[in-house]
């Protein structure tokens, strides 16, 4: 559900930009005021192991359509919200830039539609409240499940909205809504699937990570360095081999657009900020696409229907990413603890 700049005006995508940024800034400001130091080494592993999820898009039966995992539940439940929100810009942060996925003028629509419904609506209003003070299977099932639904139809209903305001497209809203929505219900049900394993795995290894419902993680736990393997590893056979199994489908944001105007792809509005931006993003943009650049396009057979094969560029890619935002997500948080050590002194 990453937009591309062509959906986009600059007087939406800088009004999301703004919207973000303060966000962003609210977030730093809670997660350097948490006394959970654990939490740096944690978001910089799970923000790795997210980017590296969403390079997997699986198919959604009988709909010509793909999806992937947003991860914004993830983050939020085993990060808090104002440390997942971070945590989810530095992925799409790293996506934009470096693998032009998502447009730059979109980057605050996108981050916000990704991060903004999991971490500040669906989490403490539905996750919460669900699992209560004392978690089970079937409560923790039941959450995850509902709050990534619920998370992902908002923001692919926001995506609706700013592609409307903008007025750049011929996109319908009915008809844009009506395609929308189902296809973010079905990639929203299989996400909250994988939202759930990965919680519960993490509630059998660790439980008191799952703050703040069980309480203050203690001092005294054992430490986090197994879990923090797990992660690193499960991120990078992810992306490292898992992703040569991903459908070539379009995801459903791809696919809503042809539903709606039997258009392949949307064009870019006359030259501006999306012509400036979009060769800003060429010059920065190390592996386009999660592929190298003198690799060719459309050498794979049908959509839907190529042989699975080592791709050299993917796993690089998810390597170079994986590690990216390990250190952008790991450093902000380092520089958020420094700064409120030096405040305090």
């Amino acid at each position: 559900m990453h937009m591309a700049d062509a959906l986009i005006s600059p007087a939406v995508g800088g009004t999301m930009w703004a919207a973000t940024a303060a966000i962003i800034g609210y977030s730093s400001k809670k997660v350097r005021e948490d006394p959970d130091d654990q939490k740096i080494p944690l978001m910089a592993v799970v923000g790795a192991f997210i980017f590296a999820a969403q390079m997997i898009n699986f198919t959604i039966p009988g709909t010509g359509s793909s999806g992937h995992i947003g991860g914004g539940m993830i983050l939020a439940i085993l990060l808090g919200p104002y440390a997942a929100f971070l945590a989810m810009a530095s992925v799409l942060a790293v996506q934009a830039m470096f693998f032009a996925d998502g447009g730059l003028l979109a980057l605050g629509c996108n981050i916000f539609n990704l991060g903004f419904f999991p971490c500040f609506i669906a989490y403490p209003l539905i996750y919460k409240n669900i699992v209560g003070k004392r978690p089970g299977e079937k409560r923790l099932f039941m959450a995850a499940t509902l709050s990534a639904v619920v998370a992902l139809q908002l923001g692919a209903f926001s995506v609706v909205l700013q592609t409307v305001a903008s007025g750049v497209s011929e996109l319908p809203f009915a008809t844009f809504a009506i395609v929308m929505q189902p296809i973010h219900l079905a990639i929203g049900l299989l996400e909250g699937l994988a939202t759930t394993a990965v919680v519960l795995f993490v509630w059998k290894a660790r439980p008191e990570i799952l703050n703040p419902v069980n309480g203050p993680t203690s001092d005294g736990a054992l430490p986090l360095r197994n879990l923090l393997i797990g992660f690193l590893a499960a991120a990078v056979v992810a992306g490292g081999i898992l992703s040569w199994f991903a459908s070539v489908n379009p995801d459903g944001l791809e696919w809503s657009i042809f539903k709606t105007t039997d258009a392949k792809q949307l064009q870019d509005p006359q030259p501006g900020a999306h012509a400036v931006l979009d060769k800003i993003q060429q010059k920065i943009a190390v592996l386009p696409d999660y592929g190298l650049k003198s690799e060719t396009d459309g050498a794979s057979g049908e959509e839907g229907n190529r042989e699975t094969v080592v791709d050299a560029g993917k796993s690089l890619s998810s390597l170079v990413g994986g590690a990216l935002t390990l250190l952008i997500a790991g450093l902000v948080g380092v520089l958020l603890k420094h700064r409120k050590k030096s405040i305090r002194t």
